[in-house]
């Protein structure tokens, strides 16, 4: 059995969160940035356990919980997620997607936003969080492209 990290506490806090430390990078960790805007940054990852695995990313003060948000910037941090959902249908074309807030390993506010396939490595339940693999990093970036455009087109 598994145990919550030595400096969780720190991380709730901020004190040491990693998502705060890296400013709003292009890239960073595995994860190339397709949209940006006063409150969030949404990300494509490179690895994962199936394609279009995306994070939006919580750019304000540090917090954790959604609850911590005033009601202006939770409206808006969720319009953004919308945006980013929005776009993530036209590009991928899921069967269903998934819109995930959890912060258990990285406890900084941020929605995981995943597509979901007929062809899927978990049919009807929550994707696994391990097995990840790598991606194509030309077919992530031309994806990228595709999502900076729509996004673009829509605002």
């Amino acid at each position: 059995m598994s145990a919550w990290p030595l400096d969780y506490r720190e991380q709730l806090l901020g004190a040491v969160c990693s998502l705060c430390a890296e400013g709003r990078p292009e890239e960073a960790e595995g994860r190339i940035r397709f949209f940006s805007s006063k409150w969030s940054d949404g990300y494509l990852h490179l690895r994962g356990v199936q394609r279009g695995f995306a994070a939006v990313i919580w750019r304000g003060r540090h917090v954790v919980e959604p609850t911590e948000l005033s009601e202006e910037d939770a409206a808006a941090f969720w319009f953004d997620v919308l945006r980013v959902g929005r776009a993530m249908q036209v590009v991928y074309r899921p069967l269903k997607l998934n819109y995930q807030l959890l912060g258990n390993r990285i406890p900084h506010l941020h929605w995981l936003v995943a597509p979901r396939f007929l062809d899927d490595v978990a049919p009807g339940g929550p994707l696994p969080g391990s097995g990840y693999h790598d991606f194509p990093e030309d077919a992530v970036r031309w994806e990228v492209a595709m999502l900076r455009e729509l996004l673009t087109q829509m605002t």
